[in-house]
């Protein structure tokens, strides 16, 4: 019996981001996975050896490439949709549980155990590092639009922001000190640091 998990995993990139906005760049969910767990990785990095608190870089990682993978079967829900009231969110919600159980479903039962808290059970301080990725993802996006003469995210630059800043984490402060500039930069001027 062939098992479709990760054949389902590479279909990541063709479901759209940012569907209600027009984008210079279009971004696909595989794309946006990436970068989230590139910064994941970098925040957990600097939770360990920054600030001293122990934590699992590898893990968190993990966790951020599969973070948007129900939306496989779900398609990407904009932003101001699934946060519009309580109700849609938490009906979301499930409608997430349920199509990352179906993922899980299509791997070998033997291989449950280590996907399970990859894609379901994820431990709240690995969460919380995930979550802040995927929000700081976001932001550069919308500095990537906004430097390509795109106004349309000036709000959503705005609300991300705030929505970072509202997450008080010492990594991500720091992450945003130490590498956030260099994202508004030309290459011409990346080059020269």
């Amino acid at each position: 019996m062939a098992h479709s998990f990760f054949a389902f995993v590479s279909r990541m990139r063709y479901i759209a981001r940012w569907g209600l906005m027009r984008n210079t760049v279009q971004e696909n969910v595989q794309e946006h996975s990436h970068m989230v767990a590139v910064f994941a990785h970098a925040l957990a990095v600097i939770r360990r050896d920054v600030f001293g608190k122990a934590v699992d870089p590898g893990l968190v990682s993990a966790v951020a490439l599969y973070h948007d993978a129900s939306e496989i079967f779900t398609g990407d829900l904009p932003t101001p949709v699934k946060y519009h009231n309580p109700e849609i969110q938490s009906a979301y919600k499930k409608v997430e549980s349920g199509a990352a159980k179906r993922l899980l479903s299509l791997l070998p039962p033997e291989l449950h155990p280590a996907y399970l808290p990859l894609l379901s059970d994820v431990d709240p301080e690995v969460s919380e590092l995930v979550k802040a990725a995927d929000k700081l993802s976001a932001y550069v996006k919308c500095l990537e639009e906004l430097k390509a003469g795109n106004l349309e995210f000036q709000a959503a630059e705005k609300q991300t922001l705030a929505a970072l800043q509202a997450l008080h984490l010492p990594e991500l402060s720091y992450f945003m000190e130490q590498f956030l500039p260099a994202f508004s930069l030309s290459l011409d001027e990346l080059q020269t640091d």
